[in-house]
């Protein structure tokens, strides 16, 4: 089928990003959230990086006007998807807000309309089942900053047909991006490699192995990552890191990812990295 229309289901972080591609690529998109407030934060974010676009001459004063008329939001889901050819959620990583919220989707969108979740860790295929049309239900993992980072893992659930696939793939590249088709299996590709790697940094730190600065400084000299390890963990947010840890963990059954208890107290103690100001990094 032929995307036209889209719907952006969470306006934080990542769902006000996703929804800036699709406006600045052409599409017709509605962002929605009950949080008004995130609305009016997320219109904002987004006409801020488009006007930073524009500095640096990726688009023109004239793309950036066009991009954000093409841009509505609402609070109302039922309303904002009725039309869309493609949905894409957004919103937090916690399985009941997930199945209420496809739930919706299932009975408010288009019948013909794709439904994407942009979930880091939970099973597409569990994702699927909370609908009548799992065969048009994918994965649409993008990464943030959404504006810049270039890769989307396409991710294929049990049921997921190949037209799905194929038309997901398609619009991502019309996004600028390169989707890289991945199975439904815990962390996808990016996270089941990514999260260990974090997880193995935080145990250094709590062993006294070296101090956060210099596990990042090996990892950036030494491996040529554009970032260290703690500086990402921070970026990212340690409850998310704990959260992904915590599915791997339980769903593949293996110690390996078995999240260390210093990023356990982390989160407990509120230190979640760049949103709360403190993480391994003060950022106050």
């Amino acid at each position: 089928m032929s995307i036209q229309t889209a719907a952006v289901v969470g306006a934080g972080t990542m769902g006000n990003g996703i929804a800036h591609v699709f406006a600045q690529h052409g599409y017709e998109v509605t962002l929605i959230d009950l949080d008004t407030s995130l609305l009016d934060d997320a219109r904002s974010t987004i006409e801020s990086n488009m006007a930073r676009q524009v500095e640096k001459d990726i688009i023109t004063p004239e793309d950036k006007d066009a991009s954000l008329e093409r841009l509505a939001l609402t609070p109302d889901t039922a309303a904002g998807v009725q039309s869309a050819d493609l949905v894409v959620e957004a919103v937090p990583e916690e399985q009941p807000i997930k199945a209420d919220v496809f739930g919706t989707l299932d009975e408010h969108a288009p019948d013909e309309a794709l439904l994407a979740s942009n979930t880091s860790s939970i099973s597409i295929t569990w994702i699927a089942d909370q609908t009548e049309r799992p065969d048009q239900v994918v994965g649409m993992h993008f990464f943030n900053p959404v504006p810049v980072m270039t890769l989307v893992e396409v991710v294929c659930g049990q049921r997921t047909s190949d037209a799905t696939f194929d038309t997901v793939s398609a619009v991502a590249e019309d996004l600028g991006k390169t989707p890289v088709e991945v199975e439904d299996y815990p962390g996808f590709v990016s996270n089941r490699v990514l999260m260990p790697m974090i997880n193995e940094a935080i145990f250094c730190v709590m062993e006294g192995v070296a101090e956060p600065d210099d596990i990042d400084t090996v990892m950036t000299l030494g491996m040529n990552h554009p970032m260290g390890p703690l500086t990402l963990a921070d970026f990212i947010g340690l409850d998310v890191c704990l959260h992904i840890l915590e599915v791997l963990h339980d769903e593949l059954g293996d110690d390996k990812y078995r999240p260390c208890p210093l990023l356990r107290r982390k989160v407990a103690a509120g230190q979640l990295g760049r949103k709360t100001g403190e993480g391994f990094f003060d950022y106050e």
